[in-house]
């Protein structure tokens, strides 16, 4: 197996959290009040293509890398990351309840990334558990406990027949609840349209405005 962590220690960039220009998604787990040690951002362009990704097969898994940029605030220090890009993973072994990224899968999306996205970081996996609902199975603990190590890697899983999805981020323990998910932040471009479809998710935005 192939350790995808980097034997370099990372760091954070130090950036402004950019809410500014993007629109708040919120799952029902955050309306108890909890809320994520890590806040998730995701282009629209990264957003749409792991969506589609995720509808190619409605019988078997599919899932991918998320690469992009790990921050943090330079005003209240809060960590967030945002997702600049998913990668589909090729050479994987699909089921209809498993996904298995063989070998081949990570030197490949490896290579992806040292030549199409140098400088950024790999910020977690994506998958798709097709009529099974967003949770993370006890194989997906252990594939993220021992490929995606680092406190600010998350794990979105997606349920592309209900259109559901959401973000599984580590507690300040280093803890993971496989059935407490978060939403995200939708980073938009000059359009200010938002592409976000995902049926279990709501933004304050649009009940403040009667959508």
């Amino acid at each position: 197996m192939i350790q995808l962590a980097s034997p370099l220690i990372p760091h954070p960039r130090r950036a402004r959290i950019p809410v500014n220009r993007a629109q708040r998604w919120l799952s029902s787990f955050e309306e108890e009040g909890t809320q994520p040690t890590v806040s998730v951002f995701i282009t629209q362009r990264a957003f749409v293509r792991l969506s589609a990704h995720a509808g190619s097969n409605l019988d078997h898994e599919v899932g991918g890398w998320l690469v992009g940029k790990w921050c943090v605030d330079v005003r209240d220090g809060g960590e967030f990351v945002v997702i600049e890009a998913a990668l589909p993973a090729p050479f994987t072994r699909q089921g209809v309840a498993s996904l298995t990224f063989t070998q081949e899968s990570q030197v490949a999306l490896l290579k992806i990334v040292e030549q199409r996205f140098a400088g950024k970081e790999v910020l977690g996996w994506y998958h798709t558990h097709p009529r099974m609902g967003v949770f993370l199975s006890s194989y997906d603990l252990w594939l993220h406990t021992h490929f995606f190590p680092e406190h600010y890697q998350v794990a979105l899983v997606v349920e592309p027949w209900t259109a559901m999805g959401g973000f599984f981020v580590r507690g300040e323990d280093g803890s993971l609840d496989t059935r407490r998910y978060y939403g995200f932040y939708e980073l938009q471009n000059r359009t200010a349209r938002s592409v976000v479809h995902w049926k279990n998710l709501y933004s304050p935005m649009m009940q403040e405005f009667g959508g």
